[in-house]
């Protein structure tokens, strides 16, 4: 519990770049599964949304501790009626945070208006570390913020479950977002329970009929009971929406502006609409 402790006091900031140091540089020396020129341009672009991310939780971080310290105060959820160990209450905490950003995850490709904002990660024709950052601020703070927080409402979550659910889900989804090559037994094993990076890649292909799929960050368990878990080989994915290959929609300026543009969403075969 210790460890916990002291990981939960470095700032997540910090470790979000040490990851993407890490795994960008081994991405330039390492046998990677999807070949691109310009990373180091696609990474420019990529930092620049965690810029205003950035800026913008200075704003946001007060109200969201806010907001979980008040339902704390008054001790509002589930585990308040329930006594359980401090281990098992953040691992059962850590999974549901993971079960309610998986519905918010799924609403946000049935929802037109929360899928502009969404497309933008989706957007990625390049995908590799990086991407991690790719993601409109307005929907990371109202749309999952919020998520994170209903969950600690509904199940009575501190603090101390929800840095730990932000640890956890940071080094999956930027090892899911790493161009590497994984093998497939990872997927067959490890990936019966939690989302291997193969299973979310699965998740960024063209292909609408899998791009609505294997929305879980954490468990892929989520995906498997309710019906939403795809599998193909990963050497068929072709990444991002065919609307954004244009390379002037891959630019931060045109991305962060996109969800206010009228833009048609691909078909299931991978078509746009006329």
């Amino acid at each position: 519990m210790q460890t916990i402790d002291y990981l939960l006091t470095i700032d997540l900031n910090y470790i979000v770049f040490g990851l993407i140091a890490v795994f960008f540089t081994l991405e330039q020396v390492l046998n990677t599964q999807f070949y691109f020129k310009n990373r180091l341009g696609h990474l420019w672009q990529a930092i620049l949304f965690q810029v205003v991310f950035f800026i913008a939780n200075l704003f946001w971080a007060g109200i969201f501790v806010f907001a979980i310290d008040w339902l704390n105060q008054n001790q509002i959820g589930l585990f308040y009626l329930i006594k359980t160990p401090i281990w098992l209450r953040l691992v059962l905490g850590v999974a549901l945070i993971d079960l309610m950003v998986y519905w918010f995850h799924r609403m946000s490709h049935t929802f037109p208006l929360v899928w502009r904002f969404h497309r933008v990660h989706h957007s990625d024709t390049t995908m590799d570390s990086s991407t991690y950052f790719r993601a409109h601020p307005i929907e990371v703070f109202l749309w999952f913020g919020s998520s994170t927080i209903l969950a600690a409402g509904l199940f009575g979550l501190d603090m101390l479950t929800v840095g730990l659910y932000f640890l956890v889900v940071t080094l999956f989804q930027v090892a899911e977002h790493a161009n590497f090559c994984y093998p497939a037994w990872l997927d067959r094993t490890f990936g019966l329970v939690f989302t291997t990076p193969n299973q979310h890649k699965i998740h960024h292909d063209q292909d609408q009929f899998y791009t609505d799929s294997n929305f879980a960050d954490i468990f892929i368990l989520w995906d498997r009971i309710f019906g939403t878990y795809k599998y193909k080989p990963v050497a068929q994915v072709k990444l991002g929406l065919v609307e954004f290959e244009e390379p002037k929609k891959q630019t931060f300026w045109y991305l962060i502006r996109s969800p206010f543009i009228d833009i048609e969403r691909n078909e299931k075969d991978g078509s746009t609409k006329n």
